[in-house]
Formats: C-alpha cells, sequence, structure tokens
C-alpha cells in the first residue's frame, strides 16, 4: 500500500509539474521578459524617440546631481548658435577649469566645432567653459541659456549652474526624465548626431595635431547598436550615462544616474525595449479607412502618418476614435463647404490618450452653382482680402 502511494505521489507531483510548465508558459516567458535583469541606477529612464513615451521608469523625475551629461546641452546651444566655424579663444577661466580636459591652453585659437567634439568625445571641462563663454557671452550668461533651453523643453526638474557639471554648486541638478527630453530634442540635429556618434575625431590646428577617441564604451566597445550618447561621473553624483541606440527602425535613449553597473543597465534597457516593442504605424497618411457615414465614406484623410512603440497585446488592444462634424443634410451637399480641420481621431490605450491628429476633407469638386450665402461670405472675404490658413 505504501509503495502504490508513492508511485501515486510521485505521478501526481510529475503531472503538476509538467501542468504549471506547459499551460501557463506565455505569462511565464513574459513575467520572465519583465524581470530577466535588475537595474542597478538609482534613477533610470527607457524612452523611445520619436513618440518620447517611456517605456521604463525608475524615479525618473527625481532631482539628482548629473555631472558631465551636462554637456548635452551645452553641446546643443553650441550647434544652434550657428557659430560652429567661428574660432575662439582660450581664456584664462577656461585654461584653469579643473577635471576632466582636452588641455587647451592659454590663449590657444581653436574652431568651436572642435571645441564641441572635445566637449562631447572627452568631457573636456575647458572645452565647456571656452564654449560657453564665447556663445553665450560669459559663463554666466550661457547658465541662462542653458536654462531658458531646459523652459522650453518642459524640464521641470532642471536646473544648470554651469555648462560642465562640476559640483561646484548645490542646485545644479536635473533628472533622467528631463535629460531623456533634452537628448531626444538633440538627437533631431544632424550635427549633434554625427558628433555623439563619433568615435574620433583628429584636429589640425597649425600643425598641432591632436586625436580624441570617444569615452562611451556603449558606442566603442559594448554594443553595436549604440548611436551615441554622453558619460559622466563626479564623487558626489556618481556614474551618470545617457545613450542612444537604433535597431530595425526604433530609435531608443537610456539615461540613468548613479548606476554602479551603467553599461549593463543601458544594454539591458535597450535589449528589453528591442524585444518588446515594434514601431506601428497606427495611422497611414492619406484616406482613413472605416468610416462608414454615407457623406464622408472615402472622403477623410490624415496628412501625417502616426507611428507609436507597441508590445503584441497593446497593439490588439488599441482603441480608435475618430470625430467628425456632423455632416450636412442631403440637399447641401452640392454646395458644402469642409471646415479645415474637419475633426480629429484619438488613439487610446487602458483608457490614456497617446496620439491624436486632425483629419481633412478631401471630397469631389464642388458645384460652382452656391447659394445667396455663400456667395456673399466669399464677396467679403474677398473684399478684405483674408486668405484661408490651413
Amino acid at each position: 500500500m505504501v509503495g502504490d502511494w508513492m508511485k501515486f505521489m510521485k505521478k501526481s507531483v510529475l503531472t503538476v509539474l509538467v501542468f504549471m510548465l506547459l499551460l501557463p508558459f506565455s505569462d511565464f516567458t513574459q513575467a520572465a521578459n519583465q524581470r530577466h535583469f535588475s537595474v542597478s541606477a538609482q534613477a533610470a529612464i527607457l524612452m523611445e524617440q520619436s513618440s518620447g513615451r517611456v517605456l521604463y521608469a525608475k524615479q525618473e523625475h527625481e532631482p539628482l546631481r548629473i555631472a558631465s551629461i551636462t554637456k548635452i546641452m551645452t553641446a546643443i546651444l553650441a550647434i544652434e548658435s550657428g557659430q560652429l566655424d567661428e574660432i575662439v579663444t582660450v581664456s584664462e577661466r577656461a585654461f584653469g577649469t579643473e577635471g576632466s580636459s582636452i588641455f587647451l591652453r592659454l590663449n590657444e585659437k581653436i574652431k568651436l566645432e572642435d571645441l564641441v567634439y572635445g566637449l562631447m568625445l572627452r568631457s573636456g571641462n575647458d572645452a565647456a567653459v571656452a564654449i560657453a563663454e564665447h556663445v553665450g557671452g560669459s559663463l554666466e550668461g550661457f547658465v541662462l541659456l542653458m536654462n531658458q533651453k531646459a523652459e522650453e523643453l518642459g524640464m521641470s526638474n532642471t536646473m544648470f549652474q554651469n555648462p560642465h557639471g562640476l559640483d561646484d554648486h548645490e542646485d545644479h541638478y536635473s533628472s533622467v526624465y528631463d535629460m531623456a527630453l533634452l537628448t531626444q530634442y538633440a538627437m533631431q540635429n544632424e550635427d549633434f548626431q554625427t558628433i555623439s556618434k563619433t568615435k574620433s575625431h583628429r584636429v589640425d590646428e597649425g600643425g598641432d595635431i591632436r586625436v580624441w577617441k570617444n569615452k562611451n564604451r556603449m558606442l566603442t566597445e559594448f554594443y553595436p547598436h549604440s548611436t551615441g550618447g554622453k558619460t559622466g561621473y563626479t564623487k558626489r553624483a556618481k556614474r551618470t550615462l545617457v545613450s542612444t541606440a537604433t535597431k530595425e527602425e526604433m530609435d531608443l535613449i537610456v539615461v540613468t544616474i548613479n548606476a554602479p553597473s551603467d553599461w549593463h543597465d543601458h544594454m539591458n534597457l535597450f535589449e528589453w525595449g528591442f524585444s518588446e516593442y515594434d514601431i506601428e504605424t497606427i495611422l497611414p497618411a492619406g484616406q482613413v479607412e472605416g468610416i462608414t457615414d454615407g457623406f464622408y465614406e472615402n472622403h477623410i484623410i490624415s496628412k501625417t502618418e502616426i507611428t507609436y512603440p507597441l508590445t503584441v497585446n497593446e497593439k490588439e488592444n488599441l482603441k480608435r476614435e475618430l470625430t467628425l462634424i456632423k455632416p450636412p443634410e442631403k440637399k447641401e451637399h452640392e454646395n458644402f463647404e469642409a471646415p479645415s480641420p474637419i475633426g480629429k481621431v484619438e488613439f487610446y490605450l487602458q483608457e490614456e490618450l497617446i496620439q491624436k491628429t486632425p483629419l481633412y476633407y478631401d471630397g469631389p469638386e464642388k458645384s460652382e452653382k452656391k447659394g445667396f450665402w455663400s456667395k456673399w461670405f466669399h464677396f467679403f472675404i474677398h473684399t478684405l482680402g483674408v486668405k484661408n490658413v490651413d
């Protein structure tokens, strides 16, 4: 009896184990995909670049010291100044800047563009001050520009006090979310993209040759899909890192602050993002499908294509809400003059609005015959010289 009972228990346990392995396999896999790595950073974010969708976040709005990832703001302001071809004279203040350096000489003359390369590749604090003084008129004037740009971009948990990120002020800080916003903005600039992804830059100033190799090992060693970024470290901020990557037409941004294992954090977050999400076209440009109203059918268009990063499950549960003005009565069809836009389409995930765009009427050409009020309106507009601007 005891032997039979033991055989029964073994079979039962085996059956339970097989049941656990086979039936909930998809749920188990999903959980594994979500938890197969940990993030060492105090704060971290993974953002899809085109939409700005946050795919992963950890203390994303916490204001923290950011060290040299500050220099992303310094670089984009220098690029946008339109002065990259100008020659900068290195001041005593720039020459004497402490910390990481490209070893500028006092009164040396160097192209602003080369300074930006030295700033981004070698994290030169001396380059940061030289840039700030040239572009902003003074270091203090440049800091004002930095904070103005931060406000424009919606960086609500950010305050800049210097162009390099050294711990010389108590109130120099940002959040990983704000730095992702800044990086998203900067990556729209082709010059910034080029500089950020450069592995080595050669400077030849009057026979004085310098070669700067990029410190960003995500780009130079570790991650083949890396498209650039910026490293940072101070004793108080610890290791900070911004990096960008592209794979199969998806562009991702990762920002970490105080991350003992930042290279691994970034690679893990990138790989998770690329495996879990795809860029889906949720609304093609052109004719909008699925409109059943007899008057509007085949006559409503979107002027823009909308794409969005979605998981397979999200794609299946995406909801679309389309709003159009009430169509005219049948007797008014011939004289109908559509407003521009004529409506909108909105997309929702779990009741959250994720994207929207205006819609336009593209119906058959109207008859030349117009009603009295329509003729009067067009005469009035023509008399005033008012144009319809779309």
